[in-house]
């Protein structure tokens, strides 16, 4: 094989790479873009060295600069959504060296000639706090470029290795523009039960149960990267306040005395892993970064009935007022709620919003828990989840707001169905204890929740965090679907 035959497959499978790893199943066509590529071993950048207009010159890896010679163009290759060719500065293109398939064959410059190892697959990989990042898969060969040796040193000859999504094979491309390279799978987070996720400034920010004495969260600016983000300890708690059983987490930005700032709602015991203990909590931020920091704002006490537990904090507004959401023990476990007067005094006592009455909310004790608000064209419905967590039938149920004192369990109506459940076929069981999120450009809707990957999952730190895109009906009620299996590419929120 000729080294622009070995060249163009590199290039084709470079931007097949590409493809895999952002583009949804159903892709548009690949755009045009020039950029540089930095190499996410070390912080180098792809180089044409002193920028030749040698035939057969090798690339590099070196120090990243302002030269054209860093500057390389991608172009599609007709009839496909993610294969490119490359170009270098001086118009030739990014080639297999002999379109070798051999391991450390060299990556070079070579007159264009339309050959498999002159074209390249981008094949996205997640990496925790940045985007746009992939394997530059050579079509010809199905390896990746790479520093030799996978080594993070400037001034590194590329090379063609197996690819991995470490030891150098990762690229950022920062101004690639494919509008179809954008999926995600689920799950989130491997161990993410209770999780509370939003999109703000940029960034989403992903909070789930720890049952430990730390509050911790991740951020990724791509639903994607929050698979691989790393979780940071925004805050640790100590007694009387919490001591070891951190779970239910929420944060809402809501307005305070000093204007608006992020409060941290959570559930947490006096003593450690005492559930007769457990109450809800809350935190202040000093200012509107979601991960703080925070400080110990309160004790969410009910002011005249604070004999039980109470669990599952989460915020209404609704006609200028603020309400805070829970459950609480009294023989079921039925849903409350309390009006505030700021956020985070309580400015009456606790009322019975809904009890578990129907079968489907009494699968392995009777629950209603977990009170999530969802609000669209002046509708409000309060999602929650219903049966024990112990089950693959925890579920979720869902109240509509009629008008009136949201304080009366008479103002709003049950459904008497779940919304969403178990899917067999997709092996999701126990979907639960939701949250929801706007896509980044505010146009679509997005439930989070968690759940169990068999049907002896349980009520334990092996949920997993997952979220997927949902409708509305021509009623103007949520269509919230079938939970979607693990591992699908789906399409990421809008505006990503």
């Amino acid at each position: 094989m000729t080294r622009s035959r070995c060249l163009s497959a590199l290039i084709a499978l470079l931007t097949l790479a590409v493809a895999f790893l952002v583009a949804p199943p159903t892709a548009a066509a690949a755009v045009a873009f020039t950029s540089t590529g930095v190499n996410q071993n070390g912080g180098n950048c792809l180089d044409l060295p002193g920028g030749s207009t040698t035939a057969g010159a090798q690339l590099r890896a070196f120090t990243c600069g302002s030269g054209a010679n860093q500057s390389f163009g991608f172009t599609p290759v007709s009839g496909t959504t993610d294969v490119y060719t490359i170009t270098t500065q001086s118009g030739q293109c990014v080639d297999v060296y002999g379109a070798s398939t051999a391991d450390n064959a060299a990556i070079i410059q070579w007159p264009c000639h339309g050959g498999t190892n002159q074209q390249w697959r981008l094949a996205p990989v997640s990496v925790s706090g940045t985007d746009r990042t992939f394997n530059l898969v050579a079509v010809s060969s199905g390896k990746c470029a790479t520093p030799s040796g996978g080594s993070s040193a400037s001034n590194t000859n590329l090379v063609q290795l197996p690819c991995s999504s470490t030891n150098g094979r990762v690229w950022r491309l920062p101004a690639f523009t494919g509008d179809a390279a954008k999926t995600y799978t689920n799950p989130l987070s491997q161990h993410g039960p209770d999780p509370w996720l939003t999109y703000y400034d940029g960034y989403y920010y992903l909070a789930t149960t720890t049952w430990n004495s730390t509050i911790t969260m991740r951020k990724s600016s791509t639903l994607a990267g929050l698979a691989t983000a790393t979780d940071q300890v925004i805050f640790n708690l100590t007694r009387p306040n919490g001591a070891g059983t951190m779970w239910a987490p929420e944060f809402h930005l809501l307005d305070g005395p000093n204007g608006k700032r992020w409060y941290f709602y959570y559930t947490a015991g006096r003593e450690p892993y005492d559930l007769g203990t457990q109450r809800i909590h809350v935190l202040e931020s000093a200012g509107l970064d979601p991960m703080g920091p925070y400080s110990f704002k309160a004790d969410l006490l009910d002011p005249t009935q604070d004999n039980t537990w109470e669990l599952d904090p989460s915020i209404l507004q609704i006609n200028g007022q603020l309400y805070l959401l829970g459950t609480f023990y009294n023989g079921s476990q039925p849903m409350f709620i309390r009006p505030l007067s700021n956020p985070w005094t309580a400015s009456g006592t606790r009322r019975v919003l809904s009890t578990p009455t129907y079968s489907w909310e009494t699968v392995g004790g009777a629950v209603n828990e977990g009170a999530e608000v969802l609000q669209r064209n002046g509708k409000t419905f309060i999602v929650y989840s219903a049966s024990h967590c112990s089950t693959p039938d925890y579920k979720l149920g869902m109240l509509t707001y009629n008008g009136g004192d949201p304080l009366s369990s008479s103002s709003w109506v049950k459904s008497p169905n779940p919304v969403f459940q178990r899917s067999n076929a997709n092996g999701v069981y126990g979907p639960g204890h939701n949250g929801f999120f706007k896509s980044p450009d505010g146009t679509e809707d997005w439930i989070v929740y968690h759940a169990n990957n068999s049907t002896s999952g349980g009520c334990d730190m092996n949920r997993t965090t997952r979220a997927q895109k949902f409708t509305w009906n021509a009623d103007g009620t949520p269509n919230f679907g079938t939970p979607v299996a693990l591992g699908v590419p789906l399409a990421a929120p809008s505006g990503e």
